[in-house]
C-alpha cells in the first residue's frame, strides 16, 4: 500500500480540520510512538518466529543424527556377537575333530 503526495496532504488537511492546529502536534507525537512501538513488537515477534525455527532445525539434525547413530549401531550389532566382539564364521573340522592344516594336504 504507497501513499502518494496527493494523499498525503489530503490526509494532513482532513486531521487538521478534526483534530484541531492545537492537538495535531501531539497527536502525531503519539501516532509516530505507537507506530515505532508496533515496529519494535513485531521485530521481537519475527526474532521469536526465528528462534523457533533455528530451535526446529537443531532438534531435526539431534533426530536425524540418533537415528543414524541407531541404525549403525543396529548394522554393528547384526556384525558382532551378543558380547560385542565380532564373530567369525566356523572353522570346519575334519572327521575325529582334527582341523584342517593351512598348508591343505
Amino acid at each position: 500500500m504507497n501513499i502518494g503526495l496527493t494523499e498525503l496532504i489530503v490526509i494532513l488537511i482532513v486531521a487538521l480540520l478534526v483534530i484541531g492546529p492545537k492537538k495535531l502536534p501531539d497527536v502525531a507525537q503519539a501516532l509516530g510512538r505507537g507506530l515505532a512501538e508496533f515496529k519494535r513488537a513485531m521485530e521481537d515477534v519475527k526474532d521469536e518466529l526465528k528462534m523457533e525455527e533455528v530451535k526446529r532445525d537443531i532438534d531435526d539434525m539431534k533426530d536425524s543424527l540418533l537415528r543414524k547413530g541407531l541404525e549403525e549401531e543396529k548394522v554393528t550389532a547384526t556384525h558382532s556377537g551378543e558380547d560385542g566382539h565380532e564373530t567369525h564364521p566356523p572353522q570346519s573340522t575334519l572327521p575325529g575333530g582334527q582341523k584342517p592344516s593351512a598348508e591343505g594336504s
